[in-house]
């Protein structure tokens, strides 16, 4: 690493009424230039390193997602993910289809993980995730993307789908902190993640991001075979809530720490919105920073699965909004200024170069 202190901070937060964050002096002291992320005091004191052989164990007898596939992945056997030892990675590049406090002006620095630990029948990238468009990689390799990725100004690094392959992440970024990575870690996930693996990232992840996709258990099973999901998720976003707390941004409205939740409306109420608000209301923290996202439309098997098999309408997305509002929910992404729908773009905006082609680019996990 280089030679200037990475400090992880932990600041106080002050909430006035109008809803904005107002950054401690502590932050305030930190610079872009000096500003670190939380893994680099771990690397210097070795902790990252044993993290890195931790999680590599999981993979032993598989328990890294909640499925606990107890195959052997460091001996080539596969599990519901199909994925085995080396990290699988469909493509990386700067993005900017992501929420504004995650993009910034130079991009999130995005790794698309191929194959999932879901089956949603209506995923948007399906190409990615069923059909396992990607290709195996070394952790050097994985770790190059990391570097070049901070190399090109992004803001972070985004591991997008990251559940099933957090050894081999973690493997990557410890040859890419040795190198000098600092920006900070971005964990895109559908939230169907183990806790045992989640608290090896204490410490590691800066910023959480989490899809909150269902409150109800049996859609969950019918339409992503995710077993247990809500009480999965609910588990997993309060451990991301523990280590990292509500989501912090500094003077430029850019993501510094905490965990900023997705809800990706479904047609027919299928996603339990108001179950969905109210949890994250009550048991995580009023003060979380939620994207209500009105961008489904129908993909893959969709079509076959009414009311799956049309977009939402305007009046099932602001039904939503009263929802989040009504469950005490003020940190809405829609409330932003200049926030707009993530389906629309500006006549004047240059359109966003696809990580694979076909790809929806900004969709949850």
């Amino acid at each position: 690493m280089t030679g200037k202190s990475c400090e992880k901070v932990m600041a106080a937060r002050i909430w006035p009424a109008n809803g904005e964050t107002v950054d401690s002096v502590e932050m305030k002291k930190q610079t872009k230039e000096t500003r670190q992320a939380s893994y680099c005091p771990l690397l210097q004191s070795g902790l990252l390193a044993e993290r890195v052989a931790q999680a590599r164990e999981l993979l032993r007898r598989c328990h890294v997602c909640p499925r606990h596939c107890e195959v052997n992945r460091l001996e080539g056997e596969l599990g519901f993910c199909q994925v085995g030892a080396r990290p699988f990675v469909a493509s990386y590049g700067a993005h900017f289809g992501e929420e504004a406090p995650l993009r910034g002006r130079h991009g999130s620095g995005t790794i698309f993980f191929a194959s999932c630990n879901l089956r949603c029948l209506y995923c948007q990238n399906y190409e990615i995730s069923h059909l396992r468009e990607g290709s195996e990689c070394t952790p050097q390799e994985l770790a190059d993307m990391m570097i070049e990725l901070q190399d090109q100004g992004c803001h972070n690094i985004n591991l997008v789908t990251p559940s099933h392959q957090v050894p081999h992440i973690l493997d990557g970024l410890l040859l890419a902190a040795e190198r000098g990575l600092r920006i900070p870690l971005v964990y895109n996930t559908s939230s169907y993640d183990d806790l045992e693996t989640l608290r090896l990232l204490d410490g590691i992840v800066d910023i959480y991001l989490p899809d909150f996709k269902y409150a109800d258990a049996a859609i969950a099973e019918t339409y992503s075979q995710a077993t247990g999901y809500p009480d999965i998720a609910k588990v997993a976003i309060k451990e991301m809530h523990r280590q990292v707390g509500d989501l912090v941004l500094d003077d430029e409205g850019l993501a510094l720490r905490g965990v900023l939740v997705r809800h990706l409306v479904l047609p027919g109420g299928l996603a339990g919105t108001a179950e969905v608000m109210r949890c994250l209301a009550v048991d995580i923290s009023p003060d979380t920073y939620v994207n209500v996202m009105d961008q489904y439309r129908p993909c893959y098997q969709a079509f076959s699965h009414p009311p799956l098999d049309r977009r939402i309408t305007t009046e099932e997305f602001e039904e939503s909004i009263r929802l989040a509002k009504a469950a005490g929910l003020h940190r809405l992404h829609q409330d932003r200024p200049g926030t707009r729908s993530r389906g629309s773009r500006r006549s004047d905006e240059p359109a966003q170069r696809p990580a694979v082609p076909g790809m929806e680019m900004g969709t949850p996990a």
